[in-house]
């Protein structure tokens, strides 16, 4: 093991308070996409209410997810390397939020019985666009917050986002989400606008909503956070670009630390985002649940996810990256081991039985409740184990570096993402049984967990071991 110089110091730039609350507002206009749409109230709604096949349209969803992450992975390092050459990321992330915007809107009319591949091809193409404004986003955050802070403000921001998913969870669950039964929301009162939920109007309007949400709360970002001085034009970016990320997949042979902390954040991020396109998806499959109790669900998750991303902000800034993220996933394992264990009359597959009585209201049978405690888990450390592996590579390149190794972090976060999802519609296919396509996960969150353990903190303090 031998020691290497750490990466330059950023320098003195000018930090505006407001340019830092608008660079952590993205996290907060960008998350109801995950929450409301891929997770709690569309995904489930594609699975159990879009056709009568609910096992068949849940691997489909699979599918889309796997999809999704194989174009993510191969373009991400590619766009983080253009980005580093052409300077400004606003641009970029104007594009991008056009395109995830309009697939957004055009949910509204994935409507029971019509074809699933217009839904598919929209959930790909707004996926793609999502990603991709998080590549430049993140490659800001180095150059407006100081090395020392920049685990609680990645920390900060994300809780943020959950926060704001909540409330659109709420909106949703409270105003707009009627039961199938009697019609009405949960405060007892007829949905906002007419919404039908025979037709599925209580969960396709999410995609107008979650649009209308991004297009607001992403404007700060575009008006008070700095960004990089103008570089290359667009053509030479690309061509520079390209030869950097061949460049940089080289370098990291030479910087074989970095290069285990990105192969185990692929391996866990491999199940964290299992857990995000699957969890909600899983439930109401099990359960049958509807809007109103997937949303329920979603909304108890988010509120101990921004405790836990509060708490975690506090525990980097005290004891690092690692330790957050390493705490995490020893949860995230613990919740998901739970939630594959449970079904209806049972827990810990079958060793220890529950009662099939349904004691009415949300979450009736005692099933239900088991599976929301595990659920509850996941929520606590699913923030955290991002929010801090964000910081951990913020701390560990330099400041010139950070496009293209936020790129290939993403590449990381996506490169066989692939596998995790297909995995999934493979074992759920040959089974019958998502039970088995969830357990899967597992692999992948165990996988790097250990090899995280042995990856140093920061990644740039040695160059072997």
């Amino acid at each position: 093991m031998r020691a290497t110089a750490a990466p330059e110091a950023s320098p003195p730039v000018e930090r505006p308070r407001r340019g830092i609350w608008g660079w952590m507002l993205f996290d907060w206009a960008a998350q109801p996409f995950f929450t409301v749409i891929v997770t709690f109230v569309f995904g489930p709604y594609f699975v159990a209410r879009l056709t009568e096949d609910p096992v068949s349209a849940q691997a489909a969803w699979g599918n889309m997810a796997t999809i999704s992450s194989i174009l993510i992975a191969l373009l991400s390092p590619v766009l983080g390397s253009i980005a580093d050459q052409s300077g400004p990321r606003k641009p970029w992330i104007a594009c991008f939020a056009a395109l995830k915007i309009i697939c957004l809107s055009l949910l509204w009319f994935a409507a029971p019985g019509s074809a699933l591949v217009w839904p598919l091809l929209l959930m790909i193409l707004a996926s793609l666009a999502a990603e991709f404004s998080i590549v430049f986003n993140d490659s800001m955050m180095p150059r407006l917050v100081g090395r020392e802070q920049v685990g609680k403000v990645s920390n900060t921001a994300w809780g943020l986002g959950y926060l704001g998913g909540m409330l659109v969870l709420i909106l949703v669950v409270t105003l707009l989400a009627g039961s199938p039964e009697t019609g009405l929301t949960i405060l007892g009162i007829e949905p906002l606008f007419g919404l039908d939920p025979a037709s599925g109007e209580d969960a396709r309007i999410t995609g107008p909503i979650a649009a209308g949400w991004y297009l607001l709360f992403i404007l700060p970002m575009f008006l008070f956070t700095p960004d990089a001085a103008r570089g290359l034009p667009l053509t030479q970016a690309v061509r520079s670009g390209i030869a950097e990320l061949r460049g940089t997949l080289g370098e990291l042979r030479q910087r074989p630390a970095i290069a285990r902390f990105l192969i185990a954040r692929m391996l866990y991020q491999d199940g964290v985002n299992g857990l995000l396109i699957l969890g909600g998806a899983f439930a109401a499959g099990m359960f049958g649940w509807a809007t109103i109790e997937i949303g329920v669900y979603g909304i108890l998750l988010n509120v101990v996810a921004i405790f836990g991303c509060l708490i975690a902000g506090s525990l980097d800034l005290r004891l690092g990256s690692k330790v957050v993220v390493l705490i995490s996933l020893v949860l995230l394992l613990v919740a998901t081991m739970g939630i594959i264990s449970t079904g209806p009359g049972f827990v810990f597959f079958g060793l220890m039985p529950l009662e099939l009585q349904d004691g009415g209201g949300l979450f009736g049978t005692a099933a239900e409740k088991a599976y929301v405690i595990f659920g509850l888990l996941i929520g606590i450390a699913f923030g955290p184990v991002q929010a801090s592996s964000r910081s951990y590579l913020a701390r560990s390149v330099s400041l010139a570096d950070a496009g293209r190794y936020f790129g290939i972090y993403a590449l990381s976060g996506r490169a066989t993402s692939f596998m995790a999802t297909l995995l999934f519609s493979l074992a759920t296919y040959a089974t019958g049984s998502a039970r088995i396509g969830m357990a899967t996960l597992l692999l992948f969150l165990a996988g790097g967990l250990l090899l995280l353990l042995r990856t140093p903190y920061p990644a740039d303090r040695v160059t072997g071991s």
